[in-house]
């Protein structure tokens, strides 16, 4: 595969959303995740929503984004509890939500469940933050991921993106590939799971990525070998 591999250490950092989403991470390592952010100029540190404030007192004047997920890792709680936790991450400095989709609901047949449990989303965070949709890629057919990105799409996403970390499969070049073409430039596309060095990273932006998550941003920014997420 051909790719451009003309990116710098500081564009590719602009891209990335330094991730740390595990369930026994402690206030510490919370808090060095945002430093290395704020040394190395990521995008967004992405942390569960408990440590958004945290994240927020840290970050205050750095210029990073604050990530948070909704609805994680499975998808399955009710659109009034993802958009309540939406809400209250919004209040706590969030500035942008990776929300997990219905992913059984799509596998149902019911479109217009997924629909509306984005927008329920999408209405809570409007004008206060970006709204990113995980699909889990791992999970679905081709199919799937084609009207999952639709309904994400018409449902008022900024973002689609792979894969929570935590369920089968993450980013592949093909599926962002899919997702690109479904959702054109009108929205961003995001790599999440498996994606821990350079050359994979690179990878994922030629097929069409314009946002990375992982935790392994300064393996991939320096050139080394990342683990984890």
């Amino acid at each position: 595969m051909s790719y451009s591999t003309n990116y710098s250490p500081a564009e590719l950092a602009a891209m990335i959303d330094h991730t740390i989403l595990k369930a026994d991470a402690t206030k510490d390592e919370v808090l060095q995740i945002c430093r290395e952010a704020k040394q190395y100029k990521f995008a967004t540190v992405c942390v569960n929503a408990g440590w958004v404030k945290t994240a927020a007192e840290e970050l205050a004047g750095s210029g990073v984004g604050i990530t948070t997920v909704v609805g994680f890792p499975l998808g399955a709680t009710t659109t009034a509890a993802k958009a309540a936790e939406a809400e209250f991450a919004v209040k706590d400095g969030a500035t942008e939500v990776d929300m997990v989709l219905n992913i059984g609901l799509l596998k149902s047949g019911d479109p217009e469940g997924v629909r509306r449990d984005v927008e329920g989303v999408a209405a809570a965070v409007k004008g206060q933050a970006v709204l990113k949709v995980i699909l889990e890629t791992g999970l679905l057919t081709d199919e799937e991921k084609e009207t999952a990105c639709e309904l994400c799409k018409k449902a008022g996403a900024d973002f689609v993106k792979t894969s929570t970390g935590f369920g089968k499969g993450g980013a592949t070049v093909e599926d962002i590939a899919l997702m690109r073409r479904i959702v054109g430039p009108e929205l961003g596309v995001k790599a999440s799971g498996g994606v821990r060095d350079r050359e994979t990273a690179l990878q994922m932006i030629a097929a069409g990525a314009n946002r990375i998550g992982a935790s392994s941003g300064i393996a991939i920014v320096t050139g080394g070998q990342g683990e984890g997420y």
